[in-house]
């Protein structure tokens, strides 16, 4: 793991049992999204330990948060994706933060997502590819088109790992809804070889 913080040394599971406490008490009952946003920030900001940047985004997540969990959150989110600049927290804010608004509000929420995937920064690019993983049959593949072929090969971020391995594993997820979809997308695209590795792990197909 890169990171410039260091660990306390928390498995997933433990620090999950040790923020439930915390996050049931009545001190996290907000009322007011600044204040909601203020707190999740501090947190994130103010860290001294990678966990609790990952208590952050548990407080995000909390059944409590969910009143403020809507298009407004997501320029918190794309502010801890490009601060947090790493692949634990961008794909969690990914796959559940970013990805809930998107399957909650589509039409208000895709004309913010989709030009992350052509943002300066690599990791919103990233997060734009990731965004609709859960989605399943709700996918918009014409977001998801976007978001890949924004970052092929040629691209500004084509090259980088964290990329080609988003593309691969947004193609091989959306697989199991809609393998045509992915195999028509693979056969009309130059990806790089990880990328088409990882869409077709489970088409069995060697091409």
């Amino acid at each position: 793991m890169k990171s410039q913080l260091p660990f306390r040394g928390l498995t997933t599971p433990l620090l999950r049992l040790t923020l439930r406490p915390i996050l049931s008490d009545s001190a996290y009952i907000f009322d007011d999204r600044a204040v909601w946003e203020a707190t999740i920030r501090m947190l994130w900001d103010q860290a001294a330990y990678r966990e609790e940047r990952y208590a952050a985004l548990a407080l995000a997540g909390h059944r409590r948060s969910r009143p403020f969990r809507d298009v407004e959150a997501l320029s918190l989110y794309a502010d801890l994706v490009q601060s947090g600049a790493w692949w634990d927290l961008v794909d969690d804010l990914a796959t559940h933060h970013v990805a809930a608004v998107l399957q909650n509000d589509p039409a208000r929420a895709t004309p913010i997502v989709r030009p992350w995937a052509t943002d300066q920064d690599m990791w919103l690019r990233r997060t734009a590819i990731l965004s609709q993983l859960p989605a399943k049959s709700a996918t918009d593949t014409a977001l998801l088109e976007h978001a890949l072929t924004a970052n092929l090969p040629g691209s500004r971020f084509g090259a980088e790992f964290f990329i080609r391995k988003a593309i691969g594993w947004a193609l091989r997820e959306h697989a199991k809804t809609d393998p045509s979809w992915v195999l028509e997308f693979v056969d009309a695209h130059e990806l790089s070889p990880l990328s088409r590795r990882e869409a077709l792990k489970h088409l069995h197909r060697s091409r």
